[in-house]
Formats: C-alpha cells, structure tokens, sequence
C-alpha cells in the first residue's frame, strides 16, 4: 500500500475504526479506543494484504479494530489505571435518537458492541458474528437479547 493509498483509506475509515474502539471502550475510555483505532491504522500502514474490494477493506479494519480492542482490554497496564473523563457523545438531530444511543451505551458490552456494529455501522448479522467471533444465532440472540433489555429501560421511562 502506498502512501497515497493509505491517507485516502485512513481519510475514509479512521472515524469508523475509532467508533468501534470507543464503542468496546465506551466513552469513559476515550484515550484506550485512541489507542486501538491508531494501533489499526499502524497495521493497516504496515499490512501487506491485497484487498479484493473496498467491503473487504472495511470489514479487515472491523476485525483488526475488535482484536486490537481485545489486546488491550486485556492488558495488565490496563487494569491498572483510571478512567479518564467522558468523552462527549455524538449528538443526533432526535432527541429521541440520543436518548436511545445513550441507553445502548448503558448495556453490558455483551449486548452494545452486537447492537451498535448491527444498526450504527451497518453490518449484517453474520458480518457481525465473524467480527466478533460468534455465530449467527449467537449474534442473533444477543441482538434480541440487547433490544428486550432496551425496551425494558425505555418502558420504565
């Protein structure tokens, strides 16, 4: 990959990768999906992969992203720290919108990272379920799963 190439592809995808990051994060982690979104954008610098498509592009990000959320997660450095201040969420139109992103927000990892690659980043069910290394009906149960628990909290409101 070419320079060129590269700045055009981190132009195009480097928001989504970093969306990812901080939706595995979630927003009081903003320096740790810093980390994995640029850590990706370093692989993909460095990859030597020849991308058929520019789908198959999106989706090596995807999963490169996840992984990379993964590794860090999973650090003892990073058991080790604080949290730092909310990063300010993306803010809708709706205010019926920001009100259900901030509740997807709220539910357990298990249940957002499925729900938001699903309806904010567009992937289908078994896009998801290879990103995260699930299967379909295991995708399929968390998304049903993560929307009951949702109407739950938006009936009590």
């Amino acid at each position: 990959m070419t320079d060129q190439e590269f700045t055009a592809c981190a132009k195009r995808y480097l928001d989504m990768v970093y969306r990812i990051a901080l939706n595995w994060f979630g927003p009081p982690q903003r320096a740790d999906a810093e980390d994995a979104a640029q850590n990706t954008m370093l692989r993909l610098y460095r990859t030597d992969t020849a991308f058929e498509s520019e789908d198959h592009l999106r989706y090596w990000l995807a999963r490169v992203t996840l992984n990379e959320c993964k590794r860090l997660s999973s650090s003892l450095w990073r058991l080790r720290t604080v949290p730092l201040d909310a990063c300010p969420e993306p803010v809708f139109s709706d205010p019926g919108r920001q009100t259900l992103f901030q509740e997807v927000m709220s539910l357990p990892g298990k249940y957002r990272v499925p729900l938001y690659l699903y309806y904010y980043e567009g992937y289908s069910v078994e896009e998801v379920g290879q990103l995260m290394g699930l299967k379909p009906s295991t995708v399929q149960t968390r998304l049903a799963r993560g929307r009951e628990k949702l109407k739950k909290i938006l009936m009590e409101e």
